[in-house]
């Protein structure tokens, strides 16, 4: 199913929605097409246009403040690309550096995507109990890198270049 990504007159990224309502906001004039599907085009009665792949909204619109980005299992491997933080290898599963039995819980600064093995290796211990070494510190992703983060991933690509450059104006 495809999916635009919405942007703020600002540019700021703001939701993805249906490629139905994608083209409803720019027919309606609500929206402008930003970045389009290279070769891609949507045909009906008088009505031809490119696939929109960004659109930018013509008017600003106030979001309530986001704090932060949920938690999610899914959402740690994709902001880890899917690479194993302590190998490299493809990561399968979520790992929690502090494991829950010793106080550590699901949050973005306690989990890493992990390959199968390294996680039973590391089993019910700390890296460093382990004798294993993160090769990348887990962070907290911004709301909007989350949400760019989660739509590269439905395209199964751990980002999108020309997203990018709509993004930030270019």
């Amino acid at each position: 199913m495809r999916r635009t990504l919405v942007l703020n007159a600002s540019f700021e990224p703001l939701a993805t929605v249906t490629l139905r309502r994608a083209v409803v906001l720019v027919l309606q004039g609500k929206a402008e097409a930003e970045q389009a599907h290279p070769g891609l085009r949507i045909r009906a009665g008088t009505v031809e246009m490119p696939v929109p792949l960004v659109i930018r909204l013509r008017r600003y619109v106030k979001v309530p403040f986001r704090q932060r980005a949920p938690w999610s299992r899914r959402g740690v491997l994709v902001r880890d690309r899917h690479r194993c933080a302590y190998c490299g290898r493809r990561a399968t599963t979520v790992d929690h550096v502090v494991p829950r039995s010793r106080g550590g819980g699901d949050t973005w600064l306690n989990t890493v995507a992990a390959c199968r093995e390294d996680n039973n290796r590391k089993a019910d211990r700390t890296p460093a109990q382990a004798g294993m070494r993160l090769l990348s510190q887990p962070f907290e992703p911004t709301p909007a890198d989350a949400l760019l983060a989660a739509v590269g991933a439905d395209r199964g690509t751990a980002a999108l270049p020309e997203w990018l450059g709509a993004v930030r104006g270019g």
